[in-house]
């Protein structure tokens, strides 16, 4: 980025969210917000005609999403960088960002606190990911992990237990179907839940069929 002040269009169809953001924005002097808009269609036309230096885009926005925007620039080789506002934090939305050369990815409840820095790093050069991005991320992760370690710890009775889970078989038909009784079903499941760090009454319902979906792939 030069060193004039770095010129800022800003796209979200919330006025009190924009303003508040605005307002956090132009604390720093080296960035100007040189116009705000609601609309998808309405963000692209301002693009075209003022050729910001930063582009920040709602993916939610009303007539054109803020991935479609981001695609019409590219399309028609718009300069400038972007930084899409969300509210998700899923690894997909992350990865679709990333692959139209989205440099900023900055979750909305903690956009107020994040935007500056995000557009300090833009300016440096570099990319910026909400921390609460990358921290569910590596939650996520982590989580994964301790469950792939946790299913090869599974005795050959809890993998077939957790097979008819997928298979929605309730405990007293998996206790009839393997010949034991419905209390040792129960002890299985909480077995599998405790191996696999599963919380939560559907959890290990959840997780079953996952896994059951994964493997018909």
């Amino acid at each position: 980025m030069p060193d004039a002040s770095t010129r800022v269009v800003l796209a979200d169809d919330h006025p009190l969210f924009r303003s508040g953001l605005r307002q956090a924005i132009e604390t720093d002097p080296t960035f100007t917000v040189i116009g705000e808009v609601g609309a998808g269609d309405a963000a692209l036309a301002l693009i075209v005609s003022s050729a910001p230096d930063v582009a920040i885009l709602d993916l939610n926005m009303p007539v054109l999403s803020g991935f479609e925007v981001i695609a019409e620039m590219r399309r028609r080789n718009l300069p400038g960088d972007i930084v899409v506002l969300t509210m998700h934090q899923e690894e997909a939305m992350l990865a679709k960002a990333l692959s139209l050369g989205v440099r900023g990815y900055v979750v909305k409840t903690t956009a107020a606190t994040d935007i500056v820095a995000c557009l300090q790093a833009i300016r440096r050069g570099e990319s910026f990911t909400s921390t609460e991005v990358t921290s569910y991320l590596f939650k996520r992760t982590t989580a994964e992990n301790r469950q792939v370690d946790g299913l090869a710890s599974l005795t050959p009775t809890e993998r077939v237990v957790l097979r008819l889970i997928a298979g929605y078989k309730t405990s007293r038909e998996i206790a009839a179907e393997l010949g034991i009784s419905h209390r040792t079903v129960e002890n299985h499941r909480h077995n599998i839940c405790a191996k696999l760090g599963l919380h939560g009454s559907h959890a290990l319902i959840k997780y079953a069929l996952r896994l059951h979906a994964g493997l018909q792939d």
